[in-house]
């Protein structure tokens, strides 16, 4: 048997959820955009006491706000290393699935923007991108309220069994300058 953890925090909801064999044992998820630091390991802690043995974790690379992608990542490598156990990251938006043959999988990116990518039977084809939503067409969208969708949701559960075919994502996918801007560069 094998025991997969699952993390994403690329949008306003934290999500955990633990897989074996590829069918769901345990998740749960906290909405609130500000408070990724402080429940993913409350959440974490929780589904370790429906399993305390892991053999991999997945973590959610986004497309994401950059502070909220940093704790899901920097945690879920953390976690991985400490138990000696492998971390494959996944584009978060491969997680949002239908039963359509050709679809759009988006989230909210904020500033009235939507960060999204689009599908053929299953399989991303084009993007990740940000862009406002009606500059973007498809067979189906998945727009309102599918930032409560992600990798550690039941719908993602399916193409996580299917590991190694997923593609592993070693960097943060970052659609997005910084907001932040140094002390040095400002007016």
């Amino acid at each position: 048997m094998s025991t997969w953890l699952a993390i994403d925090t690329s949008t306003s909801r934290t999500s955990v959820a633990l897989l074996e064999d590829g069918k769901a044992i345990w998740s749960a998820h906290h909405d609130g955009a500000l408070d990724h630091g402080k429940v993913l390991p409350e959440l974490v802690e929780e589904a370790l006491k429906e399993r305390k043995i892991i053999e991999r974790v997945y973590v959610g690379m986004g497309p994401g706000p950059f502070t909220g992608l940093r704790v899901g990542i920097s945690f879920a490598w953390s976690f991985a290393l400490a138990r000696n156990i492998e971390v494959v990251g996944v584009c978060s938006l491969d997680a949002i699935t239908t039963h359509a043959e050709e679809y759009v999988a988006a989230t909210d990116a904020r500033r009235k923007e939507i960060y999204w990518a689009r599908y053929k039977n299953g399989e991303r084809i084009e993007g990740p991108f940000v862009n406002f939503s009606s500059e973007v067409s498809a067979p189906l969208f998945i727009g309102e309220g599918a930032y409560k969708y992600g990798l550690a949701t039941e719908s993602a559960f399916p193409k996580l069994s299917l590991f190694p075919t997923l593609e592993k994502i070693s960097e943060p996918m970052y659609l997005r300058r910084p907001d932040a801007i140094p002390t040095a560069e400002r007016a």
